[in-house]
């Protein structure tokens, strides 16, 4: 496995330089899905330690997930994140896992509630106003503030998407070549590290539009493999 191994890490370290400003509520709906995942990891969790560390790994996503949040404009999923937030802090303070768990399924009810407001945020987003413009939730004067900051960048994204394909065509000799199950977990690695380094402040916003995208490809790839999550070697 490593020398695709190698391949893959090589091709997820490339870096790029600019993007498009409209991709924020994308970057804000993969962390949500990394929340989400956090949060259920810590109801599901059999003790208290457990459960109390996925919780603290969900609600400092949600803190790194702040400017993303303001900047899709999204204010009922910025709302019910914060409402979860809180939740959390209150889920990490109790002393017993049965009163831990009662305040998480409020938790994940509220990130449900973000990522189902954010998905109509989305639709409204698209169908009246166009991929250039703003929905009814759109914080207008953040907005003005950006105009002229921070380029469009249709160019590079392209350039990455064409990139990316070097990435895709090297996973899909591994989805086709190596044992299933390693398969899998190679694929899940990546995955995983582009849910981490989404949720990084300080990553440029080309290096954002990048994770993501390999993120897609990614889970597609673990989509075709999901039944050698728990194959035998």
């Amino acid at each position: 496995m490593r020398p695709y191994y190698l391949i893959l890490v090589f091709l997820l370290a490339f870096t790029l330089f600019s993007f498009s400003v409209n991709k924020a509520c994308e970057y804000m709906g993969s962390n949500i899905g990394y929340i989400q995942k956090q949060a259920q990891k810590a109801l599901d969790a059999a003790d208290l330690n457990t459960s109390r560390y996925h919780a603290y790994k969900a609600l400092n996503a949600i803190e790194k997930s702040k400017e993303q949040f303001a900047a899709c404009g999204c204010e009922v999923a910025e709302q019910s994140m914060t409402e979860s937030l809180e939740h959390l802090k209150r889920a990490t303070r109790v002393s017993s896992l049965t009163g831990t768990r009662l305040i998480l399924e409020k938790a994940i009810a509220g990130v449900a509630s973000s990522l189902q407001a954010l998905e109509e945020h989305a639709e409204v987003h698209q169908s009246k106003y166009g991929s250039d413009q703003l929905s009814l939730n759109t914080r207008e004067s953040y907005m003005e503030q950006q105009k002229g900051k921070i380029p469009v960048g249709e160019a590079l994204e392209k350039k990455i998407d064409q990139a990316l394909i070097n990435y895709q065509n090297s996973l899909e000799v591994v989805v086709n070549t190596i044992p299933c199950k390693e398969a899998y977990q190679l694929a899940l690695i990546n995955y995983e590290r582009c849910e981490e380094q989404l949720l990084r402040p300080e990553l440029t916003e080309a290096k954002k539009y990048y994770n993501l995208k390999t993120k897609e490809i990614t889970a597609h790839a673990l989509e075709r493999l999901k039944e050698c999550a728990t194959a035998k070697p």
